[in-house]
């Protein structure tokens, strides 16, 4: 079995229990392999002379990080990480801010990881990159002579080709995603967006099987969407919370249903919009007032980007106005948490709920709407409520799917979700689970080194959308 090396922006900590079902996936992979996780350290340092790699081995799994000085954290990760590839390849044109030495940042440090990455790299090992981050690392490490079969992953949504060609030096990046041997989507609408770029923008075509062939070599595109431990989060969500349950039985006693949120607090979640869609339930549907609440859960991301700023002013904002126009002396109708609650409660507040409200404007897939899934009791379960802009909606079909522009549409929904007879809910969510596990996080895992390793086909009809006349555009 050859080794695997792991690359991402970021690296967990591999002396401590992971939380996420994604760390635990590919530590236990590497685990099984022995290899490598590359990445940055999360400090930033004065010197650009202090930048090597600091190695340390967990069993046979060696953990190598690097840091940042403080103009690459500023250019390459904040600036056009985050301020130009991020709202870019969510759709946000509006929020895109570019500055050269934002793109001069972005390929130094990929360089700087390509450098790093060569002095611990074996001639047969697997090399697995992950997310917008390091796209270019593929192509800067062929620079250096690298042979060895390199693979992506890209964790958000691939934007179409109107959309990319908004963006600096789009070629170049899209030649750059070519490098690799394997390119892995969440979704078939981002593997439609690549085949249109490559037909539109550089006059190749992909095959029926995801192939592109360019400059004398085969490059594999193909659609592996995410998943989470199933089994392992419903047994979290199985263990009785003592806060929560408090809180589960006053509602009982009351009367009232809970409506949950839980998401990073980012503008592609689609917040305002999801409170306005409340506060619509509200208008169209007083008997739901003071009989539903609304628990939403954002934790704090990026604060040093404006516009991470403003989107906490407006919800601040909104949520108060909301509570102001409808709250009454023993009901509140929206709870604002901007704070991180643990993973174990979490999983205890998704079971409790009736309804989880996933409604991102856009999203690479959204695992939280697995995990809400995954929590509920087939007893009395409760209902998704999913934004048809989640990649997560591509297989969740069973949930009821909104656009998170309409708000009539949300309170429809949400209306509909209280209100479903017992019956209904069960068929919804036995279908869901089916799905959920069939995508799961070792699925995902598997599937994708299989054709990594060429030694497996694509999952079957994950080429369906790679023809430009077929695939769909939201």
């Amino acid at each position: 079995m050859k080794r695997l090396v792991v690359v991402s922006n970021r690296v967990a900590d591999l002396s401590k229990a992971q939380a996420g079902g994604l760390a635990v996936g590919l530590a236990d992979s590497l685990s099984q392999r022995g290899g490598v996780w590359m990445g940055w350290d999360g400090q930033t340092l004065k010197s650009v002379d202090q930048t090597e790699p600091t190695i340390r081995k967990f069993g046979d799994v060696t953990r190598v990080t690097i840091p940042l000085t403080q103009d690459d954290y500023d250019n390459f990760y904040l600036g056009f990480s985050n301020s130009v590839l991020w709202p870019l390849f969510h759709y946000r044109l509006d929020l895109v801010e570019h500055q050269s030495a934002f793109l001069e940042g972005y390929r130094r440090v990929n360089a700087k990881f390509a450098t790093a990455l060569l002095t611990v790299l074996k001639p047969d090992d697997l090399i697995w990159i992950h997310d917008y981050h390091l796209i270019p690392l593929a192509a800067e490490l062929r620079q250096r002579g690298c042979k060895q079969r390199i693979g992506f992953f890209l964790h958000i949504p691939f934007p179409p080709p109107e959309v990319l060609a908004a963006v600096p030096r789009h070629r170049w990046l899209v030649e750059s995603l070519l490098e690799y041997d394997v390119i892995g989507f969440q979704t078939h609408t981002d593997l439609g967006n690549l085949a249109h770029y490559v037909e539109e923008q550089l006059g190749l075509t992909m095959g029926e099987e995801g192939r592109i062939a360019i400059n004398g070599r085969a490059v594999t595109a193909g659609c592996f969407p995410i998943g989470i431990d199933v089994d392992a989060f419903a047994e979290m969500a199985s263990h009785s919370n003592q806060e929560v349950d408090i809180e589960t039985a006053r509602r009982k006693v009351l009367e009232r249903s809970q409506i949950i949120g839980v998401d990073r607090l980012d503008y592609s979640k689609g917040l305002p919009e999801r409170l306005s869609g409340f506060a619509r339930l509200l208008e169209l549907y007083p008997q739901m007032r003071k009989s539903v609440d609304l628990m939403q859960i954002a934790t704090p991301t990026r604060e040093e980007v404006d516009a991470y700023v403003e989107i906490r002013k407006d919800l601040e904002a909104l949520s108060g106005a909301i509570n102001g126009r409808f709250a009454d002396f023993n009901w509140t109708p929206v709870r604002y948490i901007h704070g991180t609650v643990p993973r174990e409660a979490l999983a205890a507040l998704f079971r409790a709920a009736q309804v989880g409200m996933v409604t991102p404007l856009r999203d690479g897939m959204n695992l939280v709407a697995k995990e809400y899934i995954a929590a509920q009791s087939m007893d009395d379960p409760g209902v998704l409520v999913l934004s048809k802009f989640a990649g997560a909606a591509e297989d969740l079909h069973e949930a009821l799917i909104v656009n998170p522009y309409d708000t009539d549409d949300v309170a429809r929904n949400l209306c509909r979700a209280l209100t479903m007879p017992l019956e209904e809910r069960q068929e919804r969510q036995e279908a869901l689970l089916v799905r959920i596990r069939k995508h799961d996080a070792a699925h995902w895992l598997k599937s994708f080194l299989a054709v990594l390793e060429d030694q497996g086909l694509l999952p079957p009809n994950d080429a369906r959308s790679t023809d430009p006349a077929k695939s769909s555009r939201r």
